[in-house]
C-alpha cells in the first residue's frame, strides 16, 4: 500500500456510523435490533417541506447558485434569527452550508493554525475532535461532569486558556448528554472569549429541541456575531431532514467570506431546490414539528424512568436534544464492553461514552429517535441482560 498524506492519517470519522454498520450486519443475520446509536429522527420530513423541493425541481431550480446561498433563504435566516435571538444579522454574515457538520471544518480551517488550541467539551460531538486533529490543532478538553448535569463550566474554560488558544466550542443543548447551559453560564463564556479576544463557536443544532424547565440561550446576543461569536445551525434534527444536508452559519462577515470560499472550493454551492425546502421549513406550517418535539419529551421521560428503574444504571434528566447519557459504572464494565454486551445479548445498539471523548468512560449514549414501543421493549431487554450480570 502506497503512503498517504499526513492529513489522511489524521482523519477519524464518526463512531456512530461504524456501530450502525455493525448493527445492520446483525440485522441481516436475522437479529432484531433496536437502534439507539445514531441521531437520526424516525419521523418523515414534513410533506410541505418535501413538496417545496419537488416543486423547485419541477421549476428547474437545479443549476448553480451563489456559494453564499440563495439571497431569499439568507434573508429568511436573518428574520428567523431576529425572532429567536433578538438581533438581525447583516446578509453578508450568513452562509448556507451543506449541513451543519461541515461548518465546523470550515470555521476551524479558516481560523486556527496548526499547533494552536481549541477548547472543547468532553464528552462532545466527535466531529470536533476529528476536525481539530485533521487540521493539526490541539484540543483542550473541558470535562462535563455529571454532578453539574453535564453543563460546561465557564470557570473550567477560563482555567484552560493559554497563549495558544484561538477558539472555544460550546454546544447547548448538547450532544451526547442533552445538557443545556444556563443564561449565566453562556454570558460568562462569552465574556471569557471577549476578554481573551478569541472566537466562540456556538453549535446550536438542537436550539429548537428544548424541553419544559429548560431555556435556550445563545452567546450571539452579546455581539450580534460581529466580533467573537460564530453560530451554526441546521435542519437535520429539528425538521427531520438529516439526509437533506442543509445548514447555516452566522458570524463576522470577514470570516464568513473565507468560509464561503472554502465551501465554493469544495462543493460549489448548496443545491437550490434543497434551499427552497429550507425556506418552507422556516416559513411553513409548524404543527408537525411541534408534535415531534412533544413526542421526544414523552420518549425522554420513558427512557429516564426506565433507566433509573434498572439496578446498576442511572441517568440525569436532559434538558434538550434527544439523548440520554447513562451512568453504567456500577456494572464494572467499560463503556465499550457494556455496548458490545448489550448489542450481542439484548439487540440494543447504543454508543459508548468514549466515542465522545476520554471523559465519557463509564457512560453510554442512548438516542431516543425511536418509537415508544421500541423504547419500552428496549428497557425490558436491557433489564434482562443486566440481571444476567454479577455485580
Amino acid at each position: 500500500m502506497k503512503k498517504l498524506s499526513r492529513i489522511a492519517s489524521r482523519i477519524d470519522g464518526q463512531p456512530m456510523f461504524k456501530l450502525l454498520e455493525k448493527a445492520q450486519k446483525l440485522e441481516k443475520e436475522g437479529k432484531k435490533i433496536i437502534h439507539f446509536e445514531i441521531g437520526d429522527p424516525d419521523f418523515a420530513t414534513p410533506k410541505n417541506i418535501s413538496d417545496a423541493a419537488i416543486n423547485a425541481i419541477k421549476n428547474e431550480n437545479t443549476h448553480y447558485v451563489s456559494s453564499f446561498g440563495l439571497t431569499e433563504f439568507r434573508e429568511k435566516i436573518c428574520e428567523a434569527t431576529q425572532k429567536s435571538r433578538g438581533f438581525k444579522p447583516d446578509l453578508d454574515q450568513v452562509l448556507i452550508t451543506p449541513g451543519a457538520n461541515i461548518a465546523i471544518f470550515y470555521a476551524i480551517s479558516c481560523i486556527v493554525n496548526p499547533g494552536e488550541e481549541i477548547i472543547v467539551p468532553d464528552p462532545g460531538f466527535p466531529t470536533y475532535y476529528s476536525t481539530i486533529k485533521m487540521c493539526d490543532a490541539v484540543p483542550i478538553r473541558v470535562p462535563l461532569l455529571e454532578s453539574n448535569n453535564f453543563r460546561m463550566n465557564p470557570k473550567d474554560i477560563e482555567n484552560s486558556i493559554t497563549e495558544k488558544t484561538r477558539m472555544i466550542i460550546i454546544n447547548s443543548p448538547q450532544n451526547p448528554t442533552g445538557s443545556v447551559m444556563t443564561e449565566e453560564e453562556i454570558k460568562m463564556t462569552y465574556e471569557i472569549a471577549k476578554k481573551h479576544e478569541i472566537f466562540l463557536y456556538s453549535d446550536e443544532i438542537y436550539a429548537r429541541m428544548i424541553y419544559k424547565n429548560s431555556v435556550f440561550n445563545s452567546p450571539s446576543i452579546f455581539d450580534k456575531c460581529q466580533e467573537y461569536t460564530i453560530i451554526s445551525n441546521g435542519f437535520s434534527k429539528a425538521f427531520a431532514m438529516t439526509g437533506w444536508r442543509l445548514g447555516a452559519v452566522i458570524g463576522p462577515s470577514y470570516i464568513i467570506e473565507k468560509m464561503r470560499l472554502l465551501l465554493e472550493t469544495t462543493s460549489s454551492c448548496v443545491p437550490p431546490f434543497i434551499q427552497k425546502a429550507g425556506i418552507e421549513a422556516i416559513e411553513g406550517e409548524q404543527t408537525l414539528q411541534k408534535k415531534m418535539y412533544e413526542e421526544y419529551e414523552i420518549r425522554r421521560d420513558l427512557i429516564v424512568n426506565g433507566i433509573n428503574s434498572i439496578s446498576g444504571l442511572s441517568c440525569v434528566v436532559p434538558g434538550g436534544a434527544f439523548y440520554v447519557f447513562v451512568n453504567i459504572k456500577k456494572t464494572g464494565m467499560t463503556s465499550e464492553e457494556f455496548c458490545d454486551y448489550m448489542l450481542e445479548d439484548s439487540g440494543v445498539a447504543m454508543l459508548p461514552g468514549t466515542s465522545f471523548g476520554q471523559f465519557g468512560e463509564g457512560f453510554v449514549r442512548i438516542c431516543y429517535a425511536v418509537g415508544q414501543s421500541d423504547i419500552n421493549d428496549a428497557m425490558q431487554r436491557i433489564k434482562i441482560s443486566i440481571n444476567k450480570l454479577n455485580f
